[in-house]
């Protein structure tokens, strides 16, 4: 983060702007110029500052990488690699031609590996199953690797990806994406960190609910053969489109949704889980295609240098109310925070000192006028009624792409001006806290985590 007076190009206008201004514009123009190789410095030493990139699985996320990669300069995909050759592959190499990227295109990492010999990284967003198999061998090959979270399946599978990069001394950065927006680098250094604004913190809601989605089908005349499903791990093209549902290839929406956030959860906090316990229903989806839980429950105990906090968890899938989002509470004050572009607020107890100098150092912002009158001329109705405290705003905002400042911290890294935000090892952190949730949906009962378990 910035300090003082920052002068930098925006929108081809040279300007000195004082941090708070600048924070929210270049947020909200989405450019992410704190993390930007090109404002962090002329990157690796050679003729050229480029990085020849793969992509290796083209489906949804990997359009969602691709499309962000495409908005952040000095990035030049040589390589598309997918099964799915008849679909997702050829969509993201027509993509990329059209944006003038010269690339070859796979259907086996192995092929592309061997004859790909100037790749400086891969980006993985293959199932959750394959991550592990596919980050070891480009760790191997003496790439740097962006993975997508979850970073496995099985914890034996993370373990081996942590292994590879200490052990080739090559970068794994986990898709964590969170840990990179500005709003939440913001909360956890000013907030939390530096103001302690909300005190001793005790409770920790979060969710994310959505509504019923249909399954995703495909279109019948791109469906692949079945010998070719097989070979790669799935028993149908249905398997294949959800492979998330489906126990041995992903961990249904706990770990698909649920990691993001309970990764939040142990960031702010500064510590790991000291126990979980949960219930899981099924029954509404088909059991055939959608073998894991349709929804979530979840409460975990941490232990913190402050105390004990408690920290439920949600996943919903039947209902879209409320959508996502993480509330942290403590004894002075509550903080929600969404990854939804403008979803933030932060309230005061009524109890707790005035906020009015971390207003004025640019932490937090004032609230709106008329907010303040309206909250001072309502009337209590019952003595065990309190008046909803007035909401103060993040000084920060961000509404660009949500993957974009985590993939410029990586090439940022890559380039040696920058540290990851999300190495191997603090991925398999979350990645042991959010497996064991459904082991203790399984075992009906709480299920401790010993802090050995964490580390690799």
């Amino acid at each position: 983060m910035t300090t003082g007076n920052t002068k930098q190009e925006l929108s081809g206008v040279s300007e000195v702007i004082d941090r708070r201004s600048f924070l929210r514009v270049a947020s909200a123009a989405g450019m992410g110029l704190m993390l930007s190789p090109m404002v962090r410095g002329q990157g690796r030493s050679g003729s050229s500052n480029d990085l020849n990139v793969a992509l290796l699985g083209s489906g949804e996320q990997g359009n969602i990488l691709l499309q962000a990669c495409l908005k952040i300069p000095g990035i030049r995909f040589k390589a598309v690699c997918d099964i799915w050759t008849e679909y997702n592959q050829k969509r993201a190499a027509r993509l990329l031609k059209k944006y003038g990227h010269e690339l070859n295109t796979y259907e086996d990492y192995r092929e592309m590996l061997d004859k790909e010999q100037d790749l400086d990284v891969v980006l993985i967003a293959t199932p959750d199953f394959w991550h592990a198999e596919h980050a070891v061998a480009c760790l191997e090959a003496g790439l740097d690797v962006y993975c997508e979270k979850e970073m496995s399946n099985t914890l034996e599978g993370a373990q081996k990806m942590v292994k590879a990069a200490q052990r080739t001394g090559k970068l794994l950065q986990i898709g964590h994406q969170r840990r990179s927006n500005p709003r939440y680098i913001h909360t956890y250094e000013r907030i939390i960190k530096e103001a302690r604004i909300l005190g001793q913190i005790t409770t920790i809601n979060g969710q994310w609910n959505r509504a019923v989605q249909p399954d995703r089908g495909w279109p019948e005349k791109y469906a692949m053969s079945q010998d070719r499903l097989q070979k790669y791990g799935f028993k149908s093209m249905a398997q294949y489109r959800d492979w998330r549902w489906y126990k041995g290839l992903g961990g249904g929406p706990i770990v698909d949704l649920g990691s993001h956030q309970i990764d939040i959860y142990s960031w702010f906090l500064g510590a790991n889980p000291v126990s979980v316990m949960a219930s899981g229903s099924s029954g509404y989806y088909d059991s055939k295609t959608h073998e894991w839980h349709d929804s979530v429950l979840a409460l975990f105990r941490y232990e913190t240098q402050e105390g004990t906090v408690q920290a439920s968890y949600q996943t919903i899938t039947t209902n879209s109310s409320e959508g996502y989002f993480e509330k942290f509470m403590g004894d002075e004050g509550s903080l929600l925070i969404s990854e939804a572009a403008g979803r933030a607020g932060i309230y005061r107890e009524a109890t707790a000192p005035q906020w009015d100098k971390w207003v004025k150092m640019g932490i937090l912002q004032a609230p709106a006028e008329e907010e303040v009158e309206t909250q001072a001329s309502e009337v209590v109705l019952d003595v065990r009624e309190t008046l909803a405290p007035p909401q103060h705003d993040l000084p920060v905002v961000f509404t660009g792409l949500y993957h974009q400042p985590h993939l410029e911290n990586f090439f940022a890294t890559v380039r040696g001006k920058g540290t990851l935000n999300c190495p191997a090892e603090i991925g398999y952190e979350t990645a042991v806290a959010v497996l064991k949730v459904n082991d203790a949906v399984e075992a009906a009962r709480t299920l401790t985590y010993k802090p050995e378990e964490f580390h690799v």
